[in-house]
């Protein structure tokens, strides 16, 4: 056990929401040392589409991002319904600033300055806490597998084609989320050539049949004229 959940670890995907490059670089590189794959954003609007769009274990949020608080991603990401780990780095040392970051969602705050090798080392520690999350998703009766790669629906198998499982994997991160056709487009089949076709909404009414069968589930709705959402109360 202890063997899988250490490579299920190395490897993860971090994501750093940092304006001070030099920080950002040196963090990234210790991380990377360690056997992650880092992602890097610098400010508020693209740390926080990114966190909505990536595949990141866990998140590293500045507190301050050119002179506003980064935990405004924190509250957002958390009213959807994500639960990524979140680690806050901060130069706020307070206690009452603390407690505000862990009120806003954060599962871990620290203090700067810091010695990277101990982000490294609560970075890890919150990607080993989250590994149960992070190999399971669920929303209502659903539930994925991400290593066995199978779904269940009330207990039951669901037979899903390999883009089928990513699309709905897709959706189950954005659970209760609207996400457009151009973010599908983007995020799950990485093209926008696609775009003039009806790629997305075939996918969509394959993998509704598959979960739904009889038509009175309704796992994914159409949101007019934006895009599609997984109701996150099935």
């Amino acid at each position: 056990m202890t063997e899988k959940k250490s490579n299920l670890v190395a490897g993860s995907l971090v994501l750093v929401v940092e304006d001070d490059h030099e920080l950002a670089e040196n963090i990234r590189l210790e991380l990377q040392a360690v056997g992650h794959l880092v992602q890097v954003a610098e400010t508020l609007t693209n740390g926080l589409r990114a966190a909505r769009s990536s595949d990141a274990a866990a998140l590293v949020i500045d507190r301050i991002l050119h002179r506003e608080d980064a935990l405004s991603i924190v509250e957002v990401l958390r009213g959807e319904g994500n639960s990524t780990p979140i680690l806050v780095i901060s130069g706020l040392t307070s206690v009452d600033e603390r407690i505000a970051g862990f009120k806003a969602g954060c599962d871990d705050y620290l203090v700067k300055p810091f010695d990277v090798r101990e982000l490294t080392a609560r970075v890890e520690a919150l990607l080993r806490r989250g590994n149960e999350s992070a190999i399971r998703l669920r929303v209502g009766d659903l539930e994925m597998d991400l290593v066995g790669r199978t779904v269940r629906r009330e207990g039951e198998l669901v037979n899903l084609l390999p883009m089928e499982f990513k699309l709905l994997e897709y959706f189950i991160r954005r659970a209760g989320q609207t996400v457009t056709r151009a973010m599908l487009l983007d995020d799950v089949w990485s093209s926008r050539s696609l775009a003039n076709t009806n790629t997305v909404d075939v996918q969509i009414g394959n993998l509704r049949r598959k979960l739904d069968p009889t038509g009175s589930r309704h796992f994914i709705v159409n949101v007019r004229s934006v895009g599609f959402k997984l109701n996150a109360d099935h």
